[in-house]
């Protein structure tokens, strides 16, 4: 895994190896759904799958290739191809040097179009995918292959499509054309129509294993601390891609500070809860701001889930595994759910108002307080 490289030009995936076998199985028995809903929680390496299938399918799809046989040596040939073409059965790696890698990573195979949110007329990203940007998936499958093989298109995230590029989406799926493919990634795939999910084959990707995610952030990240690393690791939930933001965004001090103001408990440090907002409040801190309330709804969910007993103890490192059991003790369920309850409403709220962050952050901290003197 390179450092954030995109998806359409990282070559690595790692710990979807079932996945990547059941696309390669769907495509080598000639039994390929016309559309795919790929899905699983953020920075996992969902859209890296879909354009590693998109790519083996662009290079491997067309007039005497494997899934039009020619007689000799194929596929299944003792050689591995120069060019890295994905010779090994359930593997459906392709080499950056493959052209058909190189194009599509310049956007520029004639088979190919990806969807992603475009920028507006001032320059600045969208904040959703646009009906324009899924029409242009409609004109794209109404054209003949330029190649003599598949046409295929990636949409990431089809999360951010609005309702008309939702129902644009709808419109190629109830049409699909012949030898066309189609990829959504999701994040929360229960956001889309239902209409849309039960077009397309499901594939959902798990978090990864944390060894896995600490091995990633190694390679990505050789100067950190392997400790620090090791943090990233377990704060990330099996996402690589949530590992390295929060890597980039100060996440490891942020939760420092967070539970150490949590550790002291009943009673805030209150000047260091002051100092603590004025950082997460000041001008220019809106990506702290933000990793810091993810974060809280995280370590909020965690307490919630070891104060009920639907999580277990091994799942917390010792420092946490002893703070929630002491806080979980001065507060019951019930205090816990309504403070998660009342948290989530404030940060909700921040993110859609321009409400001053500094006191945010003072009163979701003393929602924790009330939780456990009351």
């Amino acid at each position: 895994m390179t450092d954030l490289l995109p998806p359409r030009e990282n070559p690595d995936l790692r710990g979807h190896e079932e996945a990547e076998k059941i696309l390669w199985d769907g495509f080598h028995g000639r039994r390929l759904a016309h559309a795919w809903l790929i899905s699983g929680p953020r920075g996992i390496g969902k859209a890296t799958l879909a354009y590693r299938f998109a790519r083996y399918v662009l290079a491997n799809g067309g007039p005497g290739s494997a899934t039009e046989p020619e007689p000799g040596p194929g596929l299944f040939g003792d050689e591995t191809p120069a060019d890295g073409a994905g010779s090994l059965p359930g593997s459906l790696y392709l080499a950056p040097e493959n052209p058909v890698f190189r194009r599509v990573a310049a956007a520029g195979h004639t088979d190919f179009i990806g969807v992603e949110r475009t920028l507006n007329d001032k320059g600045k990203l969208r904040s959703e995918i646009v009906v324009d940007d899924v029409r242009a998936v409609g004109r794209f499958f109404s054209m003949t292959a330029g190649e003599g093989g598949w046409r295929v298109a990636v949409i990431d995230s089809a999360d951010e499509m609005n309702t008309s590029a939702a129902n644009a989406v709808l419109k190629v799926l109830e049409e699909p054309p012949a030898r066309a493919l189609l990829l959504l990634v999701s994040h929360n795939p229960g956001r889309l129509l239902a209409t849309i999910r039960s077009r397309c084959r499901k594939l959902a990707l798990q978090p990864l294993p944390g060894e896995t995610v600490a091995t990633l952030i190694a390679e990505a990240l050789p100067d950190l601390d392997a400790g620090d690393a090791s943090s990233l690791a377990y704060l990330a939930d099996g996402s690589p891609g949530r590992a390295l933001a929060l890597a980039a965004e100060g996440g490891l001090e942020i939760y420092r500070d967070m539970t150490g103001l949590l550790e002291t408990l009943p009673r805030l440090d209150i000047p260091a809860l002051h100092a603590f907002g004025a950082r997460l409040g000041k001008a220019g801190a809106d990506e702290a701001f933000s990793t810091a309330s993810n974060l809280l709804r995280w370590w909020l969910a965690r307490l919630i889930l070891s104060a009920s007993g639907a999580m277990a103890a091994d799942g917390l490192t010792t420092d946490e595994k002893a703070l929630m059991g002491r806080l979980g003790q001065a507060a019951g369920l019930d205090r816990w759910l309504e403070a998660w309850e009342k948290i989530n409403r404030l940060l909700d709220k921040t993110e859609h108002a321009n409400l001053d962050r500094k006191q945010v952050v003072l009163n979701v901290f003393l929602t924790f307080e009330n939780a456990v003197s009351r």
